[in-house]
């Protein structure tokens, strides 16, 4: 009778648990045709070159038959026409539903324009033919980098740590001396009297590796607006040298992923340097010294136990910012003056685009997703969906009860800048600029920490 159940036994004991954590990763190619419009600009600026080629990237994660996927795209933002037919297409093609992908842009300012945000960019050459194609394409490659993520399912063990770095971020906006809050001042400026805000120093890691220790995927996150190289060739910017360096490192098969904090106010220019920091020397510097400090984060990781995955989504319908038929009219007036000699003024163009989007809108509310990726009740994902204040993401983690929470904007379908609410009085470039009446920032806030609850809850 012994003899007969020790195989069984056996058996039983070399089966793979039921509940193993497996990974699948991949990363393809996205650069466009160099002659597209690049992103990031209130001009049109054609692209001349590639300086580095752009990717989606993509992290899959299956447990006990649930999959989700972190997907990061070196975009400067991803505007609801290519979302919805890159989530139709992953859908297709893997059976992930909407809540279970999340979808993000690194906001790089040197890819490619993304059509669908609005005037700005039917005035920035929207309709040429190789805007036309890259529309097409890119879901699809978005799509195939999932695809090709759940191809390659293995064993995984994960763990997570929180390093600081405080030398490469600043508040943009800042307290001047005549009482009103200016963006970018300038270097050296004597009426600078404070920032008007912090900056988030987090750089969170997650480190995937195989039960054996082999180097699988990194995930980084860090809140630092993706604006550094410049010019007309097309990069991925600093989290493309981060990825370059951690390979060099921990080899070339480990795939880093990169997802930007919430950045809206924070960039890499230090008003107190005389020094006009930007180019590729910048970038290599700024991902030098982050790159550093993923590797003291390796140092303190902490396992993350493996436990039940969870996915949510939700819309929060907020506000709309109102706008007047004098502002519409301005808005109109601007924008025939775009090409004028002399032009219409950057003030101009950001309140006349706004001002013409919102009246489209027709008192519309501004819909906004906010989605939650957790993995047991230790490590969280928070998608917002735009260039969110630092304020409002460091609200997001204080309200949180994972220990580990990232917070990843530029998440799901572009909604533009969301400032928090002390800001609206403050004005200026963002302000100005932003599609969502004063406090709608917050009520995203609210959305993610109530579903950040709910599903630590649920984790237990």
């Amino acid at each position: 009778m012994m003899r007969m159940l020790l195989p069984l036994l056996l058996l039983v004991v070399s089966l793979p648990s039921a509940a193993q954590l497996r990974i699948g990763r991949a990363s393809v190619v996205i650069t466009p045709p160099v002659g597209m419009p690049t992103g990031g600009s209130y001009r049109k600026v054609i692209s001349e070159g590639v300086l580095d080629d752009l990717h989606a990237k993509t992290i899959v994660l299956e447990q006990n038959g649930k999959r989700v996927a972190l997907v990061s795209c070196d975009l400067v933002a991803i505007s609801e026409p290519f979302i919805v037919d890159a989530r139709r297409l992953i859908e297709q093609q893997t059976g992930l539903k909407a809540e279970d992908v999340m979808i993000s842009a690194t906001h790089t300012h040197s890819g490619p324009m993304m059509p669908g945000r609005g005037v700005r960019d039917e005035m920035f050459g929207g309709e040429m033919p190789v805007v036309t194609q890259y529309r097409k394409w890119l879901p699809e490659r978005i799509a195939e980098s999932v695809k090709l993520a759940l191809a390659n399912l293995t064993p995984v063990r994960v763990s997570a740590a929180i390093e600081h770095e405080h030398a490469v971020a600043f508040n943009r906006r800042f307290h001047m001396k005549n009482g009103t809050v200016a963006w970018n001042p300038g270097r050296l400026n004597p009426d600078i009297v404070r920032p008007a805000g912090p900056i988030d120093p987090d750089v969170a890691v997650v480190y995937f590796e195989s039960p054996d220790g082999k180097p699988l995927a990194t995930y980084v996150n860090h809140a630092l607006h993706v604006a550094v190289v410049g010019g007309r060739r097309f990069s991925a910017d600093y989290p493309g040298v981060i990825a370059r360096l951690l390979a060099n490192v921990r080899g070339q098969d480990m795939l880093t992923v990169f997802t930007i904090g919430a950045a809206g106010n924070i960039n890499h220019v230090n008003p107190s340097k005389p020094a006009i920091a930007s180019g590729i020397a910048e970038a290599n510097r700024i991902g030098t010294i982050l790159t550093g400090s993923v590797l003291k984060a390796y140092d303190g990781l902490t396992p993350v136990p493996e436990a039940v995955l969870q996915a949510r989504r939700t819309v929060v319908n907020l506000p709309p910012y109102p706008v007047t038929p004098d502002d519409v009219a301005k808005g109109h007036d601007a924008a025939r003056r775009f090409d004028a000699k002399p032009p219409a003024s950057f003030k101009e163009l950001v309140s006349g685009f706004r001002a013409i989007d919102m009246d489209r809108m027709q008192g519309r509310p501004v819909e906004a997703e906010v989605q939650v990726i957790a993995l047991g009740n230790q490590l969280a994902w928070v998608g917002l969906p735009g260039e969110v204040f630092v304020e409002l993401g460091m609200a997001v983690k204080h309200a949180s009860p994972f220990p580990f929470t990232i917070v990843a904007e530029l998440s799901g379908p572009w909604i533009g800048y969301v400032p928090d609410r002390k800001a609206y009085p403050e004005g200026n470039y963002e302000v100005e600029s932003a599609r969502m009446a004063e406090g709608g920032g917050e009520m995203l806030v609210e959305a993610a920490a109530a579903m950040l609850a709910e599903m630590h809850r649920n984790a237990r």
